[in-house]
């Protein structure tokens, strides 16, 4: 069953993994610390950002689109860093840039529906799919199909077995969890009697003496592991309401489609314009959390720092609680290509894709107007060369380069890993996705503290984080060596990796392999290399139709064609 690729909170949507996980604590901000420097393997932004500026270097403002759940355009650690689209007069209920969208002002929610309604939870596309070819060959005589149609029954019958296998599974770890959480709960009453009050945070925990009490001593062991991983006494109720029912109740549900939200028609393609400028949603966590580790005001003397320090955040909401459908991934990517994004960070996934096509055409869209992509590889621990993650950069129908070549994998597309602060033998976070062939390289993402809605803070872990760290060093070169493209920052990021010496354990076993037997580049985003290798690149040749963008402090994006 492949929810877990759903690539939200680890902790949260995917338990099980969280009691795997190494229990002792990330430095804070570790993603942005030089293994040389701070003795942690993160993305060393915080050095390379030293060494331009110390070289006089000025960055130039650049839009980093996060397509995701929605972010909190308001929190006090983004409000500052957050797009304005120039063209559009707030509130006044007009398309005034003619764009398509009626008062996007800082992006656009492809969920949402024209009264303000928003879709939350979702099927997988596995559900859906299940639902679309149940209803094809109910009563159909196998025995009378041939070609294609005999070609879809069979996969219908693959389709069919997997999500009962789903169900089966989800029943079960239903009970697992359940039983977990009897855990987490025990141990708060615990010290919810001991301190004399329920909802208390890790500062309330120093407090107590538990030396001559053992049980007490477990259970604030316990629940130091889960708080500073977000689970706190005020929320443990609803999260143990999603993770132990949602799955069944929508995810896994063929009677459940909150489509009509929206009011399109999903099946078509063609639309574009639909969705309504909510941008934060029933649940931003995840998003606000993901554009905290790109571009959180640094050095502000609150909450955290962001790795770039030159960008503007423009929210794209297209991921719901389940499986973004391909539509509105692929119209999310458009937006944010035509709307002057230099970098789409897309923190999500899935096993099914029954309209690539569709998204292989806004990606191949991106690479004409020179944008970045940056994708998090899954958290299935499983190869992704052998079980696709989707989306992902291999298009099922190559590009035509002059006479003789053909382009089968999108230039402008970064696949990203997860590392763990652990290092050594253990740097690999043992719940991410790999791949020699599809995977470029791994970035922090385990245990990553950032920002969520309502000016809070949390620990979150999975491939979600890893892109955003790998994006926010994309952004540094976008921001600092404006001419280079969009596939030369991808290539300079794989080649500039820092490469793992030794061997590591592979993701989900015990085994020990090289960490260029799970990724292509063998290594971890650097920073500092990166910086390195861009001041020696020559730039490419710019595609005619790609748009310079540039985001001005405190104005609005300009975009013109070289």
């Amino acid at each position: 069953m492949r929810n877990k690729r759903r690539l939200l909170l680890v902790i949260t949507f995917c338990l099980p993994a969280f009691f795997s996980l190494g229990q002792s604590k990330a430095p804070d901000n570790w993603f942005t610390l030089d293994k040389a420097t701070d003795k942690v393997q993160g993305t060393s932004s915080d050095k390379a950002l030293a060494i331009l500026k110390a070289k006089g270097r000025k960055g130039k403002p650049i839009i980093v689109a996060v397509l995701d759940s929605g972010v909190d355009v308001m929190h006090e650690d983004l409000k500052d860093i957050i797009w304005v689209n120039p063209g559009e007069i707030p509130g006044n209920g007009i398309d005034d840039d003619n764009n398509g969208y009626v008062d996007d002002i800082h992006g656009w929610n492809f969920l949402g529906g024209p009264d303000g309604q928003n879709i939350h939870h979702e099927t997988l596309e596995l559900t859906r799919e299940y639902v679309r070819l149940s209803k094809k060959f109910e009563g159909v005589d196998p025995k009378k199909l041939y070609g294609e149609a005999k070609k879809e029954y069979e996969y219908y019958l693959k389709i069919k077995q997997d999500f009962e296998e789903a169900r089966r599974e989800a029943e079960a770890s239903k009970a697992q969890i359940a039983a977990q959480f009897e855990r987490i709960e025990k141990a708060f009453a615990t010290i919810a009697n001991a301190l004399g009050k329920t909802v208390f945070t890790e500062e309330d925990l120093k407090t107590l003496d538990t030396k001559s009490d053992k049980e007490l001593e477990k259970a604030v062991e316990l629940a130091k592991r889960f708080i500073s991983n977000g689970i706190t006494p005020e929320n443990l109720e609803k999260i143990k309401e999603e993770t132990t029912g949602n799955q069944l109740r929508y995810n896994l549900n063929p009677d459940y489609n909150p489509r009509h939200i929206v009011g399109d028609n999903p099946n078509d393609l063609t639309n574009r314009f639909y969705g309504n400028n909510d941008y934060r949603g029933p649940d931003a966590a995840h998003g606000t959390h993901v554009a905290g580790i790109i571009a959180a005001v640094r050095d502000n003397g609150i909450g955290i720092n962001g790795i770039a320090d030159n960008v503007r955040i423009m929210t794209v909401r297209c991921v719901p609680d389940g499986d973004e459908r391909d539509k509105d991934v692929a119209n999310a990517i458009r937006y944010a290509v035509d709307n002057g994004a230099s970098i789409i960070n897309m923190s999500f996934g899935k096993g099914y894709s029954p309209d690539k096509k569709y998204v292989d055409d806004a990606a191949k869209y991106a690479a004409e107007h020179d944008v970045l992509l940056v994708h998090a590889a899954g958290n299935d621990a499983s190869n992704n060369d052998v079980r696709p993650n989707f989306p992902n950069p291999n298009y099922i129908e190559p590009v035509r380069r002059g006479l003789f070549r053909k382009e089968r994998v999108a230039p402008n597309w970064l696949e990203v890993g997860a590392l763990s602060w652990a290092g050594g033998e253990r740097c690999v976070a043992n719940f991410s996705n790999y791949g020699k062939r599809n995977v470029h390289l791994f970035a922090p993402g385990h245990q990553i503290k950032s920002t969520i809605p309502d000016n809070q803070y949390a620990t979150f872990s999975g491939t979600s984080m890893a892109s955003p760290s790998a994006a926010g060093v994309a952004a540094i070169i976008r921001s600092y060596f404006p001419e280079l493209s969009a596939a030369q920052v991808r290539d300079i990021l794989v080649k500039s990796v820092s490469v793992h010496q030794g061997e590591v354990y592979k993701p989900g076993s015990t085994e020990k392999v090289k960490l260029s037997d799970l990724c292509i580049s063998g290594g971890v985003v650097n920073a500092v290399n990166a910086i390195a290798l861009a001041e020696k690149t020559k730039p490419a040749k710019r595609n005619k139709k790609a748009i310079w963008r540039e985001a001005g402090e405190g104005k609005p994006v300009k975009l013109r064609t070289p």
